[in-house]
């Protein structure tokens, strides 16, 4: 994992038009964003068509785009970085869906450090959760897509968000048993 410091570093230079540090961030942060999408992809089988190495491009292509975007340090770039992958996945399992009906794509809502059942869903209803979650409580909808689509520590987290540490694991406790009631009211 590359230094807190250099990421910024590399994300200022870039937010002030500096190309050569989008590369330089590109290679800074790939290994990480592999590791994520890794995690996201676990559960597929062998042969599915969004790698996570294709899952990482996507997301760069995507940030690349951002170009209005003042990045202000690692934890808001993997936080920009998480908000697209869900979005990739979440078309990605549409798209799939759409094609062969009842396919959605799964991911396992992970326990990190708070003791729950580990619970196989369906990409899209984890998608439709996150909306729902929104509308009762935002933040605890934005921890969840840091802590589970980008891979935000608790410090990151809060850090990103502008809370402090313990209220990233009380909120992320909350919004786990949240989400885990929400999804058991989905399945069939």
């Amino acid at each position: 994992m590359t230094d807190d410091a250099d990421v910024t570093a590399l994300l200022l230079a870039w937010s002030n038009g500096e190309e050569t540090a989008r590369s330089r961030l590109m290679d800074a942060v790939y290994d990480e964003l592999r590791r994520v999408a890794r995690r996201h992809l676990r559960g597929e089988r062998d042969a599915h068509s969004l790698a996570p190495t294709a899952l990482v491009h996507e997301t760069y292509v995507k940030l690349v785009d951002q170009q209005r975007v003042r990045w202000q340090n690692r934890a808001h770039f993997f936080a920009m970085a998480a908000r697209l992958m869900r979005r990739i996945l979440v078309d990605h399992a549409r798209s799939r869906t759409a094609v062969k009906r009842g396919s959605g794509r799964t991911v396992v809502l992970d326990t990190v450090d708070i003791e729950t059942p580990s619970l196989s869903i369906d990409v899209l209803a984890l998608d439709a959760a996150l909306d729902k979650l929104a509308a009762v409580d935002e933040r605890q909808s934005r921890l969840v897509e840091l802590r589970f689509f980008a891979g935000l520590t608790v410090e990151e987290t809060a850090a990103t968000l502008d809370i402090a540490p313990i209220t990233v694991k009380r909120d992320w406790a909350h919004a786990r048993a949240w989400l885990f009631r929400e999804l058991q009211r989905q399945t069939p």
